[in-house]
């Protein structure tokens, strides 16, 4: 039997190397695939959010679907793509996929809920299996550092995380502003998500789970839960609803969170926050995510930049100050449509408000740029922006055109893993309703015991434990 003890024994933070479990050959199947080939993809996860991304793969013309996995191939959601690509084979357990045309798959799509990401991507990778998994990355700080030592572990194995706005305009221009010195001296960011996509409307005095119901006879209940404690199945953890449940989401934060703050992270080399504070949290309570909060990140000073103060607002009765000159924010056209309801455009959409010494920026999500407000000094800067480089490819396009050697995926693991470690720690301020401080460099939280050992999570189902041994 693993206990939270035993299981935390082998989950030393600190350590390095990392065994799969898997067979003697795992791994050797990594390699470039030829320049001029299509890859061939399987995919995993075909319903709602899947089936948009196997259709931007085949769109680019560079992927040939061999397979389609999915735990629920008899439902309605999951015709579509299953109509769309008669040739492709189809299983319901990516395991059994993998035993049995392993040989057939080059790389793999993973569009499936959060706490699902890490075994499977742990596992595709340690069969060399090239790897596009949607966001965030993992659903705790320890699965995340788990799959960035698997990328140090496989080197030939592609990773890209599906925040498809680091293709988009929003990646080249931050990028190109920081170089130039436009974006300097960032101080503090405010980061929101108001709108109601992605909100449920339960009684927030939950005090026990929801009630078992019967498994619809086209699910594998049982593959769903992958590595997670066992749940009955209740119809409110299936489809987007299981964002909102702490054992198998991330809520907005880990959601949108990847779609906001990614560039702002990664160009200003955040790293990893020393303290996490829940300023506000409405509806708390111990199995979902609260209606509101209101979640402060400190990052240290870097290298010449100052010290950031980041704060996380989401609800939707919840804004963030709004400075001066705000204006309107812009709405990106791309953002996927959702079965959790559509962005409708208001005066501040998702996006993030940027605070440096001499300038304020407004943008938006995925790959909405910034503008300098007010407008203004914006004209007044005009003449001195520099020239953005338009995108070569976009997030699909770019994953498929690194497995055959081309280009280089804008957002791997190893960039993305610290991103989604920021979402683990926010998650766990959120569901404690605590202050945490967190020490970088040995990767703990040093003044609460209990959400230190959080930090891996609950212990793994039985069958599945081989996976996170290092």
């Amino acid at each position: 039997m693993t206990t939270r003890r035993n299981f935390l024994k082998t989950a030393s933070l600190a350590s390095a190397g990392l065994a799969m479990g898997l067979s003697a050959n795992a791994g050797k199947g990594s390699s470039r695939i030829s320049a001029n080939s299509k890859v061939n993809l399987a995919c995993i996860g075909i319903g709602n959010r899947g089936e948009q991304i196997i259709n931007d793969f085949d769109k680019t013309g560079l992927a040939n679907v061999v397979a389609l996995c999915d735990v629920d191939l008899g439902a309605k959601h999951t015709q579509k793509i299953i109509d769309k690509f008669p040739k492709a084979k189809h299983f319901k357990d990516f395991r059994e996929m993998f035993d049995k045309i392993g040989n057939e798959i080059e790389a793999v799509s993973i569009a499936v809920p959060d706490h699902s990401h890490f075994p499977i991507c742990v596992t595709a990778m340690a069969l060399g299996k090239h790897v596009y998994v949607e966001k965030p990355m993992a659903r705790t700080f320890y699965e995340a550092e788990l799959m960035m030592q698997a990328a140090k572990k496989y080197p030939n194995v592609v990773t890209q995380v599906g925040n498809q706005g680091h293709s988009q305009s929003n990646y080249f221009q931050f990028k190109t502003w920081v170089e130039a010195g436009i974006i300097k001296d960032v101080t503090a960011v405010s980061a929101h998500m108001n709108n109601g996509r992605r909100w449920h409307s339960w009684d927030t005095n939950i005090y026990k789970l929801p009630e078992a119901q019967p498994v619809p006879n086209t699910l594998d209940w049982n593959t769903w839960l992958s590595a997670a404690p066992y749940h009955d199945y209740n119809e409110k953890y299936h489809y987007g609803e299981w964002r909102c449940w702490y054992d198998f989401g991330m809520g907005a934060l880990g959601d949108w969170g990847a779609h906001i703050i990614d560039t702002i992270h990664e160009f200003l080399e955040l790293g990893l926050p020393y303290e996490i504070n829940p300023l506000k949290i409405t509806g708390h309570n111990d199995y979902f995510f609260p209606t509101s909060s209101t979640i402060l990140f400190r990052f240290p000073a870097r290298k010449n930049m100052p010290p950031l103060d980041l704060t996380w607002f989401d609800g939707v009765d919840n804004l963030p100050p709004i400075p001066e000159g705000y204006g309107v924010a812009a709405l990106d056209p791309n953002i996927p449509a959702s079965g959790a309801g559509e962005i409708k455009p208001s005066s501040i959409n998702p996006g993030k408000i940027i605070y440096s010494k001499d300038l304020i920026f407004k943008g938006g999500s995925h790959g909405s740029t910034l503008s300098i407000i007010p407008e203004s000094k914006a004209k007044e800067l005009e003449s001195k922006l520099p020239e953005v480089p338009k995108s070569p490819s976009n997030h699909y396009a770019n994953f498929l055109l690194a497995c055959t050697g081309k280009e280089k995926t804008r957002s791997p693991f190893e960039i993305h893993g610290p991103l989604s470690q920021v979402f683990s720690l926010g998650v766990l301020a959120q569901r404690l309703n605590t202050v945490l401080y967190f020490d970088s460099r040995t990767k703990q939280i040093t003044n609460n015991p209990f959400a230190n050992a959080m930090l891996t999570g609950l212990p793994p189902r039985k069958g599945w434990e081989h996976l996170y041994k290092l």
